[in-house]
């Protein structure tokens, strides 16, 4: 594999010195250039393109929000659901139309979509100039020159080792006060319903001095919030390759708290089988370790629970709510659900509702069963739940989690919260919006002595299903 530019011409395992070269001399002609980027799915996609984005940066691109002045434009892909696939298909034939109106765009796809659809999308629909996989980010230079130059450039190569730990994030669209951080990449569960260890590879976790070192880096920027971002972040295990000493997930955690008082920690996500309780004394021991935990359960069936090979049953999951409530007795909790996986009965989608109630979950993400080709599923058992069942069932779901939602945020009136400020309201420049330790989005009038990414005291007055309202009082 070699760069091919008509600046040079060149093996990518010659001299370091060589490639610093190359990457300075594609800067200085990519120098004055735009890239548009657009990301769905999952945070870790979004936190993806901010990595992309500092690539980008150093190849001498700037970010722009409009398309149709960009010289590339990229989007980031999920292939989680069939839907998701749908709407990045819609966007790629108007990217087209941009190209035909100024010739020498480039259109690439990132992330899943782009290692599950790679063929299909550069040679049968032709939509694409370029297909870059989620571990194949640090060729984008060598990627954009052969595309420059008409050939298509392609890497959906997966990795035992990428983690992008030495790469400083491009903040896009931040609002300044919350920045997402990866801890690890890939994934080692083989959920028969799931695609991302198929499009994401196998698990591999950061440096943990490096993720403490881009915390505080946000920290002394201004930001008070970092979400610690992984498939599975439980899992998180660290082992010095000098002293084989390990740091696991809730050491990670105590380590970033302790940077700072005033920096709030989230994480996502969590998988049952993994948390422990020491992650859940050490988000009790500090105060700055939000109280939210998204655990997703899937299914509140057994049965289930093992076609799914989730690898828990619907008591280990009902014991680890209860000791999250036990340890944590002000924590939140939101889930996962799917409506309608291959041969439910009534009565399973009934366990699902039950352990629904059981829970008391803050907020769910709702889906119903979308077959995912190449999936354990797709190949072992029938999709033979009729659509329109999995969406009565998902209707159910849902109809059920907006009762618990509300009857949970309706308990929140009256008392009194912690809120990072993240800026106005959607609605009026005369609210501030902001969350509590609870993930809970709270709506307030504004102090004038106040700003986004400082602290106040909400006493919460109202509530819908959704959202909370309040107003700042001393404390």
């Amino acid at each position: 594999m070699s760069y091919k530019s008509n600046i040079l011409n060149k093996s990518i395992d010659e001299t370091k010195q060589g490639d610093v070269f190359f990457k300075e001399q594609l800067a200085s002609s990519e120098k004055g250039k735009n890239f548009y980027i657009e990301s769905y799915g999952c945070q870790m996609n979004f936190s993806d393109s901010e990595i992309v984005a500092s690539i980008l940066g150093e190849m001498g691109y700037q970010a722009t929000k409009n398309m149709e002045e960009s010289d590339l434009i990229l989007i980031n892909t999920c292939s989680i659901r069939e839907k998701a696939e749908d709407t990045v298909r819609k966007r790629l034939r108007i990217f087209d139309k941009i190209k035909a109106k100024k010739p020498g765009t480039l259109v690439g796809v990132l992330g899943c979509m782009a290692e599950r659809l790679k063929t299909k999308l550069l040679e049968q629909e032709r939509l694409v100039d370029l297909v870059v996989g989620p571990d194949a980010y640090r060729s984008l230079p060598q990627l954009v020159a052969d595309a420059s130059g008409g050939e298509k450039g392609i890497n959906v190569l997966l990795s035992r080792e990428e983690t992008y730990a030495d790469i400083n994030p491009v903040r896009l669209n931040s609002n300044g006060v919350s920045g997402f951080i990866s801890i690890m990449r890939g994934c080692n569960n083989m959920c028969s319903f799931c695609i991302v260890p198929f499009t994401r590879g196998r698990e591999r976790s950061r440096d943990p001095f490096s993720i403490v070192a881009e915390a505080s880096d946000l920290f002394n920027k201004g930001f008070r919030e970092v979400t610690l971002l992984g498939q599975n972040v439980d899992s998180y295990l660290w082992e010095n390759p000098e002293t084989n000493e390990t740091i696991n997930f809730a050491q990670l955690m105590e380590m970033t708290a302790q940077i700072h008082p005033d920096l709030r920690v989230r994480f996502s996500t969590s998988h049952p089988k993994d948390i422990t309780d020491e992650v859940l004394h050490t988000i009790a021991k500090y105060e700055n370790i939000c109280n939210y935990i998204h655990l997703p359960v899937q299914s509140g069936n057994s049965r289930v629970l093992k076609l799914m090979n989730r690898t828990y049953d619907r008591e280990w999951y009902k014991e680890r709510v209860e000791s999250i409530y036990r340890i944590i007795p002000d924590c939140a909790i939101s889930s996962d659900m799917i409506a309608g996986f291959c041969s439910e009965t009534e009565e399973e989608h009934q366990d699902t509702l039950s352990i629904m109630e059981f829970a008391q979950y803050s907020m769910s993400y709702m889906f119903f069963y979308s077959e995912r080709p190449g999936t354990l599923a797709a190949k072992k058992y029938e999709d033979d739940i009729p659509l329109e069942v999995k969406k009565r069932r998902l209707a159910e779901i849902i109809r059920l989690q907006n009762q618990i939602s509300f009857s949970h945020n309706q308990k929140d009136i009256g008392k009194v919260y912690k809120v990072l400020i993240e800026g106005d309201s959607k609605k009026s420049d005369k609210d501030f919006k902001g969350r509590n330790s609870q993930n809970k989005m709270i709506i307030f009038p504004k102090k004038n002595d106040l700003n986004a990414g400082q602290y106040c005291y909400v006493k919460v007055t109202g509530a819908t299903s959704a959202t909370l309202k309040g107003e700042i009082v001393e404390h």
